[in-house]
């Protein structure tokens, strides 16, 4: 193993073990499991969601409940698999009855996600749903606005970032469906030369 890639993986190894023991915020006290990521840290793009959710916290697995189910239908639609790409979220520990991210949450957590996108370096940035969107967006220096004004769209910094919908989004209102759908034919465009090194 090449002495960059063995860095990088024990980079990675420190941040999982740091998120297990974290208990910057009081979501710690809530939480089963905290849900690090998934997926190849190698990988060009990154899918950045809010926050895990009922099953994820079970199962310590991001996007495994119905809306993992639907975002593995978008995936394929984009030509990708799970295997292909990293999965991770704002926050690593589930908000109480899903509620939203409080800010103090996302302030006490980001340095996670900051430090996951500085080890794989992501081409590609994938962002899933409002709280997700604002973080990384702002994170680069762009202007955020509601994902329902800016769903689907490009934007080019020192990343390129797609802004999407939440896949439960869909699970609520199966009239979204479609528009996910469209939104990850977007991402299509862009995955060609970016899956891995």
């Amino acid at each position: 193993m090449k002495e960059e890639n063995k860095d990088r993986y024990s980079q990675w190894k420190k941040i999982e073990e740091d998120i297990k023991r974290c208990k910057k915020c009081n979501l710690w006290r809530s939480r089963k499991n905290p849900v690090v990521g998934e997926g190849s840290i190698e990988s060009k793009i990154l899918l950045v969601g809010e926050a895990p959710g009922y099953w994820e916290d079970i199962n310590g697995r991001p996007f495994v409940g119905r809306a993992g189910k639907f975002l593995d239908e978008l995936l394929e639609i984009a030509g990708l698999k799970r295997e292909d790409i990293y999965i991770t979220n704002v926050l690593k520990c589930r908000p109480p009855n899903n509620r939203d991210p409080l800010d103090e949450e996302i302030k006490a957590c980001s340095p996670y996600l900051d430090k996951q996108i500085e080890i794989i370096n992501p081409d590609i940035i994938v962002t899933l749903g409002n709280f997700a969107t604002r973080y990384v967006l702002n994170k680069y220096g762009l202007k955020s606005e509601p994902i329902s004004r800016i769903h689907g769209r490009v934007f080019k910094s020192e990343k390129t970032i797609i802004t999407m919908y939440h896949p439960a989004t869909a699970v609520y209102n199966p009239k979204m469906k479609q528009v996910l759908t469209n939104d990850f034919l977007i991402l299509r465009a862009y995955t060609k030369g970016a899956k891995k090194d």
